[in-house]
């Protein structure tokens, strides 16, 4: 009985002198992929056309987004106020980086009922992200593609394949003009 006890004690030890071993010295740090984010962080007006598509008429897109860091510095929280064609649009984006996938990441909720998500890169001054979602049973595929013409303005471009990718089309694009950091 006292071996077998002195055994588990052992081994209990073991087990916590492991976890210890493991333990991360401190909580995680952002890296450099994280802070490429601080490009979007700030206040930003948009100014687009929208074509009529599954999303609605067309019309002209005018809107705000302010961007901040989330505590921690792993995910921007952008809050955007708009008007267009479809009315008055309100939306929540968070953008991140998942070091696993080595994949930026967005996911955004919207006023009309839409949360989408999408994974993306960054090649030079160009954000792409691209994402899958359903619409009325059907696979939809998303592109949308960030241009950085300079530390305070981008232009803008969302396509959609209704059929798994052959034909693609653009029901938006825009330009985005950053206001204050």
């Amino acid at each position: 009985m006292k071996s077998s006890m002195a055994f588990a004690s052992v081994l209990v030890l073991g087990f916590a002198a492991a976890a210890t071993a493991q333990a991360p010295a401190g909580p995680p740090k952002p890296g450099p992929e994280h802070k490429k984010l601080d490009y979007f962080v700030g206040k930003w007006t948009m100014e687009g056309d929208a074509k009529t598509s599954p999303f609605g008429p067309a019309g002209k897109i005018t809107g705000t987004d302010n961007c901040e860091w989330f505590a921690g510095g792993f995910h921007v929280v952008c809050r955007t106020d708009g008007k267009g064609p479809a009315g008055d649009m309100k939306a929540i984006g968070l953008l991140g980086y998942n070091g696993e996938d080595k994949a930026y990441t967005y996911y955004g909720i919207d006023n009309m009922g839409m949360g989408s998500g999408s994974k993306g890169t960054l090649a030079g001054d160009t954000w792409n992200w691209s994402g899958e979602e359903k619409m009325g049973g059907k696979v939809v595929k998303s592109k949308y593609t960030i241009k950085q013409l300079s530390p305070s303005s981008y232009t803008l471009k969302f396509e959609m394949s209704m059929d798994g990718g052959k034909t693609w089309t653009a029901p938006m694009e825009g330009k985005q003009t950053r206001a204050t950091k």
